[in-house]
């Protein structure tokens, strides 16, 4: 089974809180009382064997909420200022393969560098711009090992494997920049600091890493540089995140723990 997964929508008229499940997509108020939105996932034709989920999730375009399905298709959300009148408003179908993770610009997009980043099962990840309608700005085809989460700031997309790699690519080009062997098993959780560009990920070998992302302002590489490590023993790590803009602290969680572990500067 697919375990539910959750996130906060900022936008700039209001926040929601989205749910995605193997039933559909559920919307809530910032406070968690009050459910705005409910959709049913509907199922198309697939054989018995495959499973029918919700997820990955990203606010984008200041009133769209994204939300990634099981059979390859993203779920754009045209979200009104106040009130519950949300509307599907289109259905992107660019995916052969469940979609993993949806991520939206957290910096300042270069000029036709699209500002959302949609990744599957097979590694493809797509690249797009939002608006009233969302354009195919460019497709990075996958090498058959899932992407299991991506991250978007200042026009540089990180994309974590399944084989533990860490890449970066421009979401301009297209072009890979760099690669980074940063875990040995399954990477489960990416996250930007959008103020400093710092990234933390998370994988099942017990392992937290920070590394810090910039660009060399003469050449406009993307240069990586690793900051910190922290191992939870014993731990599967299966979610990571900043709390602050900044990356000066993180939480972190794991498979049958039941506690949520947070980072700070000593």
């Amino acid at each position: 089974s697919v375990s539910p997964q959750a996130a906060w929508c900022e936008l700039p008229s209001r926040v929601l809180l989205v749910l995605t499940s193997q039933r559909g997509v559920q919307m809530y108020d910032a406070d968690g009382s009050t459910m705005v939105f409910w959709h049913a996932l509907d199922v198309p034709d697939l054989p018995a064997a495959h499973s029918v989920f919700a997820r990955g999730i990203a606010a984008a375009g200041g009133r769209f909420i994204c939300v990634g399905t099981s059979f390859g298709a993203v779920l754009v959300f045209d979200i009104p200022p106040k009130g519950t009148n949300v509307t599907l408003s289109e259905v992107l179908e660019q995916h052969r393969d469940p979609i993993t993770d949806i991520a939206a610009e957290q910096g300042q997009a270069p000029d036709g560098a699209g500002d959302l980043v949609t990744a599957d099962d097979s590694g493809t990840l797509c690249l797009w711009s939002s608006g009233e309608e969302f354009t195919l700005l460019g497709k990075i085809p996958g090498s058959g090992c899932a992407c299991s989460s991506v991250a978007l700031w200042n026009g540089i997309v990180a994309a974590g494997y399944g084989n533990g790699q860490i890449r970066l690519w421009e979401a301009g080009s297209g072009r890979i920049r760099a690669q980074l062997s940063a875990h040995a098993r399954w990477i489960y959780a990416l996250d930007l600091a959008p103020l400093t560009g710092k990234l933390l990920s998370g994988a099942e070998d017990s392992f937290v890493h920070v590394w810090q992302l910039s660009r060399d302002p003469d050449t406009d590489d993307i240069e990586v540089r690793h900051c910190h490590a922290e191992c939870v023993t014993d731990t599967q790590v299966c979610g990571a995140r900043f709390c602050d803009p900044a990356g000066d602290t993180f939480a972190v969680t794991g498979y049958d723990l039941s506690e949520i572990l947070c980072y700070g500067p000593a």
